[in-house]
């Protein structure tokens, strides 16, 4: 320091206490109230004055921080009373205002905040008292909002599936519906109509389901065993998948569609899922092709392809056999809300009781199996059932799902259909004078023979095809 005479180091001013404030009340708005007022207040108790200081701000802040900053402000003022003047010598040139430093005085140390400098021969400081306390001081008490917070609800992701039957409780013409959106509504309402209006409620759903797409290309790989080459990985919107047991897993838990085609769906199973980023899965040990989807495989299925989990959360639409096969309209969205609502997706969708379509047969002989000489040729398969019940290993032959059982063989030229033999058992016979009709002569060693076999469906004609070569 630099004294200004003798024996005067600086100057050190305390200004009167009937000139503060005892209390400070300000008035701000609250955006969470429709921006209405509100009022907060700091006051000091054991003090000799009663001056109440008001004051309006034209700004929105949520009144626990304004309840913070007032009673700052009552905290500075108190402090700031105290104010110093003192000079320093041209040396101390890096000391600008705002700057805090430390006066000895009364054998204590105390913070001042420089408010003025003025360069002269020495360097004329002018200081206010100053408390790093007033900074650090907890918000008010929290002021719950009596207005509720407006929810906007989007338009959610709607999947429509026409799968094979996967539960009991679900019956087999039934296509299901799956739909995510965040917020989640609470109950979605699905409605159709035959045309472009006059829509009516079909159902209501309230749980959200796990959607998601395909992070990279998905290949086919082996049915009937676990597909150990390949990996899903899958982007879910919400929700998290986990490794099962293979026991757990042959009960039917962790399936899930993929749609390898518009429409056209692979339900895979996984034994073990590995989280690899927020909301990332890679499925392994995988099941292809279940419930008689193994001809839905892609070739590869593309990374962007739609993926359902297949749980409880999906629901099954209440529509009748009668109804299969007719286009509908469909809007989806927010039960609380109108159906014309934007919140509402439109989509068009025709069920086909998917359900009801008989599986592939498989195992076909193959007639250089046994030694054969050109004649008749008795073509055999094995049939499959789509019943649940088909999966139960003791059963010494799979229930017949359909009325009748009945099959179409085709026999194929190329994509020409050389002859269409029926048959109400598991083989069919192929005879010498048919063969030769078709080819010339019957056939024989070293010759191939292209067939398609159909399980029929009273209800929906030919099922799936089991398309085959034969080699003799």
């Amino acid at each position: 320091l630099v004294a200004s005479r003798e024996g005067e180091a600086f100057e050190l001013t305390r200004g009167q206490e009937t000139e503060l404030p005892q209390a400070l009340k300000w008035q701000v708005a609250r955006a969470d109230e429709d921006y209405d007022a509100a009022l907060v207040e700091a006051r000091r108790i054991t003090v000799d004055t009663t001056r109440i200081a008001s004051e309006a701000f034209p700004m929105a802040i949520p009144p626990e921080e304004a309840e913070r900053r007032c009673r700052r402000a009552l905290m500075e003022a108190w402090i700031g009373r105290e104010s110093a003047t003192f000079r320093l010598p041209p040396s101390r040139l890096a000391l600008d205002p705002a700057d805090v430093i430390r006066l000895a005085h009364d054998g204590r140390e105390v913070e001042f905040r420089l408010v003025s400098v003025a360069d002269a021969e020495a360097r004329g400081i002018e200081a206010v008292r100053q408390d790093r306390a007033a900074y650090d001081l907890p918000p008010g008490d929290p002021r719950p909002a009596s207005l509720a917070s407006p929810v906007v609800f989007g338009t959610p992701e709607v999947v429509m599936l026409d799968l094979p039957q996967i539960t009991e409780d679900q019956p087999a013409h039934r296509p299901l519906i799956a739909a995510h959106a965040s917020p989640w509504p609470g109950e979605i309402a699905v409605f159709r109509s035959a045309s472009t209006d006059g829509f009516n409620l079909l159902t209501t759903f309230g749980s959200r389901a796990r959607i998601g797409t395909l992070a990279f290309d998905f290949y086919p790989g082996p049915t009937s065993r676990f597909d150990l080459g390949n990996a899903l990985v899958v982007d879910l919107l919400s929700g998290t998948l986990e490794s099962v047991t293979d026991v757990a897993l042959f009960g039917g838990a962790n399936a899930v569609a993929v749609e390898t085609a518009a429409g056209v769906w692979e339900i895979v199973q996984a034994g073990a899922a590995e989280l690899i980023a927020p909301g990332r899965y890679r499925l392994t040990r995988l099941l292809r092709g279940q419930r008689g989807t193994e001809h839905a495989m892609g070739n590869p299925t593309p990374a962007g392809a739609r993926v359902v989990v297949l749980d409880a959360t999906l629901a099954a639409l209440p529509i009748a056999e009668a109804e299969l096969g007719l286009p509908w309209n469909w809007r989806v969205g927010p039960a609380a809300r109108a159906v014309s609502d934007a919140s509402y997706a439109a989509l068009g969708f025709i069920p086909t009781g998917r359900g009801l379509v008989p599986f592939a047969p498989v195992h076909v002989e193959r007639p250089w199996r046994t030694a054969r000489s050109p004649g008749d040729l008795t073509i055999r398969w094995t049939r499959r059932s789509r019943a649940l019940v088909a999966d139960a290993w003791e059963q010494v032959e799979a229930p017949l799902a359909e009325e009748v059982e009945s099959y179409d063989v085709q026999i194929l030229d190329g994509a020409v259909v050389r002859r269409t033999l029926t048959s109400s058992t598991t083989s069919v016979l192929y005879t010498a004078t048919q063969q030769t009709a078709d080819w010339g002569a019957p056939l024989g060693p070293g010759q191939m023979l292209a067939l398609r076999i159909f399980q029929l469906s009273n209800r929906l004609g030919r099922g799936t095809p089991a398309t085959v070569s034969l080699q003799f």
